[in-house]
């Protein structure tokens, strides 16, 4: 009996050890259980996250695709952190308000290009008929300034010639001449008038008396007249500033060149000589106070009525 209990107490002590384990191994498999529980929810959720991201990967493939196309290249980030991140973000936002500040895409933008090609090919044309034509102008003005140059030398000659021979005339002897200065260009050149009166150097113009300078234009005046002679000539107080030996030889040049060319002087003067050589008189007087009235005079017929008709030749 004592060795049935002894057995049966060890027998009882295995049981509860036996039991004991038993405990531990089930506590342990649900603590397991409850591991692989949670192991599988982690790993449900990390499989959802990597559905979600490969979504997203899709979406911003198909919004890079639509945006850059099919051949794009993008860079591949060398750190993939938080910081990284929020660079690239800040980057983006600015590129993408710097887009928006370029304003709406221009969708007419190829139809307008071809319209600027089009419009830079005519004005490139234009421009090349406009180098041609102002080449040929060029020309043009070049051989007009030729001809301009001859002319003007043999206008410039022939002045000249009866230039000297006027000035020995009115001033009853010395000499001038005429003289291009300023430039060799006969086109840019300017006119100096030399003139030598009797008793006196060679000087220019702006060194004469009033009286001098009046006769040398005179002289010049009625060179070009010679050389382009008008019907009518009309000289207005051109012998004020002369004395009466000079008015005396104006109005025989005058009456020289009316002969020779036939040409009708006008003369408006107040000086008596020269109103003395005229064929006709107009005046202008006033009988009454306020009514003016308008005289003519036939010089020529009035002499005739004072001397009488001339009397004929025996």
């Amino acid at each position: 009996l004592g060795e049935a209990e002894a057995a049966h107490e060890a027998a009882a002590a295995a049981l509860a050890a036996a039991e004991a384990e038993r405990q531990a191994a089930a506590e342990a498999r649900r603590a397991a259980d409850a591991g692989f529980a949670t192991a599988r929810e982690a790993q449900l959720r990390a499989q959802g996250q990597v559905e979600q991201a490969q979504q997203a990967a899709e979406a911003i493939a198909a919004r890079v695709i639509e945006r850059l196309g099919e051949d794009a290249e993008l860079p591949q980030p060398a750190e993939l952190s938080d910081a990284a991140e929020d660079r690239a973000r800040r980057k983006l936002e600015r590129l993408t308000k710097e887009r928006e500040e370029m304003g709406p895409v221009n969708l007419r933008a190829e139809v307008e290009l071809a319209e600027l090609e089009a419009r830079i090919t005519q004005i490139t044309t234009e421009r090349e008929e406009i180098g041609s034509a102002i080449a040929k102008l060029r020309g043009s003005i070049g051989h007009l300034n030729r001809e301009g140059r001859e002319r003007l030398r043999q206008v410039f000659d022939r002045v000249d010639t009866e230039f000297r021979a006027l000035f020995t005339r009115l001033f009853g002897g010395g000499r001038a001449h005429l003289a291009l200065v300023g430039s060799e260009d006969a086109l840019e050149a300017g006119l100096e008038i030399y003139a030598e009166p009797p008793g006196k150097k060679l000087a220019a113009l702006s060194l004469l008396s009033g009286g001098e300078q009046a006769l040398t234009a005179l002289s010049l005046i009625f060179a070009v007249f010679r050389c382009h002679p008008a019907p009518v000539c009309v000289l207005d107080e051109v012998d004020a500033p002369l004395d009466d030996a000079n008015v005396e030889r104006l109005c025989d040049l005058l009456v020289a060149m009316a002969e020779e060319s036939g040409t009708r002087f006008l003369v408006v003067t107040h000086h008596p000589l020269t109103m003395a050589r005229m064929h006709r008189l107009y005046g202008v007087t006033m009988q009454e106070r306020g009514v003016s009235r308008l005289l003519s005079v036939d010089l020529g017929r009035a002499v005739e009525m004072v001397e009488g008709p001339p009397q004929a030749a025996e």
